[in-house]
């Protein structure tokens, strides 16, 4: 697997557990306000981590961390995630994916072979508006089936969508809320103009405490709890 970074430890990103992240290198989109573009772009690419030595890191650290976090990048661009996970697996990790959904083969994989434990997934934006949020042409019936995976897996989960303005709008959280309709939680989560893909994201700015909970408030037509990060 393709490994283009390590944080050794997180208390946030595994709800619950004391973890590391692990960032899979390359993806399959090219959102413009994405903050790891070293991971998204080739041409800016570090030397990738030796899987091996991820692995040695793992088995030193098995008594100290109790999870894993699975990110990028988009893991499931990679083919051999599963054989790595199953080396994590055994050493007794709890694994969470983040992931875009575009996979969804994948993610059911994934699951059907109990390699993960907690599954993120980004909604980008309401389906007639990927193409502007994700750069690239999607297929959207793959969001929509591994939103339905996802939410019938019986794992936990979380689906989450970054607040950009002006790509999306208020109004767009009506649809992304029918999109993923009697989620157990989704989180909205405020841009932040500190590293993009596309410079011209640079200039947009964060939605505010007021644009944010009116949000929140729309998601909640549709979803059981949405909290803001």
């Amino acid at each position: 697997m393709k490994i283009g970074g390590l944080q050794k430890t997180s208390l946030i990103e595994f709800p619950g557990k004391l973890s590391c992240i692990i960032f899979a290198q390359g993806c399959n989109l090219r959102c413009p306000f994405c903050h790891n573009p070293g991971l998204v772009l080739p041409e800016q690419f570090s030397p990738p981590l030796q899987e091996n030595e991820v692995l040695s890191f793992l088995g030193k650290r098995k008594e100290y961390l109790k999870g894993i976090v699975l990110s990028g990048g988009e893991p499931c661009f990679q083919k051999d995630l599963p054989l790595f996970l199953k080396e994590a697996r055994n050493m007794g990790y709890a694994i969470k994916l983040d992931t875009n959904g575009t996979i969804p083969d994948m993610i059911r994989l994934l699951i059907e072979e109990a390699l993960v434990d907690y599954i993120a997934m980004d909604v980008k934006a309401p389906l007639e508006k990927y193409r502007i949020l994700t750069g690239v042409e999607t297929n959207t019936r793959n969001i929509e089936e591994s939103i339905s995976i996802i939410r019938g897996s019986g794992i936990e989960y979380e689906f989450k969508t970054t607040v950009v303005f002006p790509l999306l709008d208020k109004k767009d959280f009506e649809a992304i809320g029918k999109l993923v309709k009697n989620a157990g939680i989704h989180y909205i989560q405020r841009f932040s103009p500190s590293k993009t893909l596309d410079s011209r994201c640079m200039s947009f700015a964060p939605p505010g405490e007021e644009d944010m909970e009116e949000i929140r408030k729309t998601m909640l037509k549709n979803v059981r709890e949405c909290r803001i990060r």
